[in-house]
């Protein structure tokens, strides 16, 4: 028991000193970067560019990890865009030596402190031009920052409805500095592509990668080159949404056109299916034009449901022309006989119609149920005209007897 007492009293002890030890460490370790932190912005300016030479570029990484879409317009043709947006450059002026300050090689400061490039947004497509997101920055002992600020961004996208819904949309983001020219300060691309590892997926859009390049344009206006770098997002609309719900409607109520004609001639109900599919499918045109941009392009759902449109409307005015028909009477003129070699011998076999007797059966099958019937009498009066003469001849052979 004694023992164990001891031991226990070790631990605390040695606990005890441990504690005191990191404290005095973190404390020392804030010291340190208070005196730093005093030292570098005692004349530092952050409205410089911080070179020593100023004819040197100053070169600029960027990196940017696509976090969420936010919502695609395709209507105003504008992209939302949640980023992560990582810049890092070396500042000249904040260097120092990391023995001199107990191995401390890095502090974090807000970004409004130091110097900070002006890169934006070039196809930005909103009214807000908001100051970026103040957030701290990283400083190393060698003078390297690193900025890392969330942006919501909304950008203009040129968007092609032609496969509406099995499109694919590529859109971009261009990033450039507004002021600086290539000879003061240069952008360079991180990596090769934008960063997709945290990227939350959109129930509407699949992200087919998101390539980087960049470009150095020279503007009419001026004689310096200007860099910028521009990300390509390349999505791929998820069509089953509309599918189920544009599409699959549209080609069932279509079926019901066709079944028109095999109502009864004198049924009204005809040219009512007819108007009802009509107004139907015109619900779902202004469905699909509300959502898309009023371009040269019509989408494929569109040019489908115009041509079911074009193929009820003509239903239904044959289905006029056969009830006016119908209903003519014996008043009507007759059909002239060119019609009638077009339509019975040459249309009804092109569309697979075949002439239905009174009884619903084919033509054929009706022939011979007359010719049996005539057959039939032909033998009965046969038969009553035999009858009759041995009649006759009977009462013939009576008289003369």
């Amino acid at each position: 028991m004694k023992r164990n007492s001891l031991s226990s009293c070790s631990i605390s002890l040695w606990l005890l000193f441990t504690g005191v030890m990191l404290q005095a460490v973190e404390s020392a370790k804030g010291k340190y970067a208070h005196m730093l932190f005093n030292e570098l912005f005692e004349d530092y300016s952050n409205a410089l560019r911080p070179v020593e030479d100023t004819d040197k570029v100053l070169n600029v990484t960027l990196q940017i990890t696509l976090s969420q879409i936010k919502d695609m317009d395709e209507r105003n043709q504008i992209l939302s865009t949640y980023l992560w947006i990582r810049q890092s450059w070396y500042d000249a002026y904040l260097k120092w030596d990391k023995d001199k300050y107990d191995g401390l090689d890095s502090i974090r400061i807000p970004s409004n402190l130091v110097w900070r490039p002006d890169i934006v947004l070039y196809n930005k497509a909103d009214d807000d031009f908001s100051e970026p997101v103040n957030t701290n920055v990283v400083l190393r002992y060698d003078g390297k920052i690193t900025w890392d600020a969330p942006a919501i961004t909304k950008s203009s996208c040129v968007v092609d409805v032609s496969y509406f819904p099995f499109d694919s949309q590529q859109c971009n983001l261009t990033f450039g500095s507004w002021t600086y020219n290539g000879n003061q300060v240069d952008i360079i691309n991180s990596l090769d592509s934008g960063d997709l590892s945290d990227f939350i997926e959109d129930v509407e859009w699949e992200i087919h990668g998101m390539p980087a390049v960049k470009n150095v344009i020279t503007y009419g206006c001026c004689s310096e080159p200007y860099p910028d770098v521009t990300f390509t997002l390349i999505l791929k609309r998820k069509s089953s949404f509309y599918i189920f719900n544009l599409l699959l409607p549209c080609i069932l109520i279509s079926f019901l056109a066709p079944l028109g004609f095999y109502l009864p001639a004198d049924s009204g109900e005809k040219v009512s299916l007819g108007v009802t599919v009509l107004l139907a499918l015109t619900v779902f045109q202004l469905m699909v034009a509300e959502i898309m941009p009023p371009s040269e392009n019509v989408p494929l759902i569109g040019k489908y449901y115009i041509a079911t449109m074009t193929m009820i409307t003509a239903s239904t005015a044959l289905t006029i022309i056969i009830m006016n028909l119908h209903h003519c009477g014996s008043e009507a003129k007759p059909v002239p006989q060119w019609a009638r070699v077009v339509i019975l011998d040459y249309m009804s076999k092109i569309f697979f119609v075949y002439d239905v007797g009174e009884n619903c059966t084919s033509p054929k099958r009706e022939k011979e149920e007359r010719k049996l019937e005539w057959d039939d009498g032909c033998q009965k009066r046969h038969k009553e005209d035999f009858t009759k003469a041995e009649e006759n001849h009977s009462l013939m052979t009576g008289n003369l007897l």
